[in-house]
């Protein structure tokens, strides 16, 4: 039983940062501090503008990726989330945080997006995708999500990556760190 309590030390903690996680993400939904929404940057053409719209969609979308591959789509692979699985809750608190944080890279993604009219209009089509994620986080931390939900994500996550490659902006994975997590 001493080993109990660290480990519950550590899944409050962890459950604290996700909550704060969701509460950002929820209450600065559509609000992106880190990411522009103007078209154009102070002293920068068009064309440039446009160049960086394209590589912060790149980044946000990336990182939406890597995030929920690594701990959502590998572990549910794996049956890490599956009843009595050695290390389920913890899996399952680290695919809470990935998929609200998945969920707010997206919606920086689409954000970004605006700022490229051929990118604008291949996103376009995915905002409802995107928004039918955002109670996914929860429903993972509590290990309600099931195989139609893990598959959502990676549905939202490729047609993300395919419209992102139609407009000449190709994403790649990118794993995030724990910090960014908010982990």
């Amino acid at each position: 039983m001493p080993r109990s309590v660290p480990l519950r030390r550590l899944l409050v903690a962890l459950l604290l940062s996700c909550s704060v996680l969701v509460g950002t993400t929820a209450c600065g939904g559509d609000d992106d501090s880190g990411a522009s929404t103007s078209a154009s940057p102070t002293g920068t053409s068009s064309a440039e503008a446009q160049k960086f719209a394209k590589t912060r969609f790149v980044a946000n979308a990336g990182l939406a990726a890597g995030a929920t591959y690594q701990w959502i789509v590998k572990p549910y692979r794996a049956g890490t989330f599956k009843k009595g699985a050695d290390g389920r809750t913890f899996a399952l608190v680290k695919a809470g945080l990935a998929g609200g944080f998945a969920y707010n890279r997206l919606k920086a993604a689409i954000v970004n997006a605006k700022g490229d009219p051929l990118l604008s209009k291949a996103v376009a089509p995915l905002t409802a995708g995107i928004e039918s994620l955002k109670g996914m986080a929860a429903k993972l931390r509590k290990g309600e999500a099931g195989a139609g939900d893990v598959g959502a994500f990676e549905n939202v996550i490729n047609s993300v990556r395919e419209a992102g490659k139609s407009a000449g902006a190709e994403v790649k994975d990118k794993v995030p760190s724990a910090s960014q997590l908010g982990g």
